[in-house]
C-alpha cells in the first residue's frame, strides 16, 4: 500500500521547499538536486521521498537516471488553501488604511 503524507507537513521543512524551488525551474536528477545541499545524497533522497509521498513531486526514470518533476496541481491546492488567509490579511490592511486615513484627516482638521 502506498503511503500518503500531508502536503503541509511536507512543505514545512526548508530543505524540501528549496528542492521544490529547484525543480520548479526544470526537472532534475537526484545527483543534481543533491549537489545543491550540504548533506548526503541519501538524506536528500529522504526529503524527495516525503515530497513524493505527499504528491508534490513525481519521479520518472529516463535511461538509468531518475528525474524529479514538480506536480503543479498539488501546489495549486496549497495556493487555494492559502487564498482564504490572503483575503483575511487584505481586509485587515484595508481596515488599517482606513484608520490611518481617518487619523490623518483628524490631524489636518486641528
Amino acid at each position: 500500500m502506498e503511503k500518503r503524507r500531508d502536503v503541509f507537513q511536507a512543505i514545512a521543512d526548508p530543505t524540501r521547499r528549496e528542492i521544490l524551488s529547484l525543480i520548479a525551474k526544470k526537472p532534475l536528477n537526484l545527483n543534481s538536486i543533491a549537489e545543491n545541499f550540504d548533506m548526503s545524497r541519501p538524506a536528500v533522497s529522504q526529503h524527495i521521498k516525503v515530497l513524493d509521498e505527499s504528491g508534490l513531486v513525481v519521479m520518472r526514470k529516463k535511461g538509468r537516471q531518475r528525474f524529479c518533476y514538480i506536480r503543479p496541481q498539488k501546489m495549486k491546492d496549497v495556493d487555494q488553501w492559502l487564498q482564504q488567509f490572503r483575503q483575511l490579511w487584505e481586509d485587515r490592511f484595508d481596515q488599517l488604511d482606513q484608520v490611518l486615513t481617518n487619523l490623518k484627516d483628524q490631524d489636518d482638521e486641528e
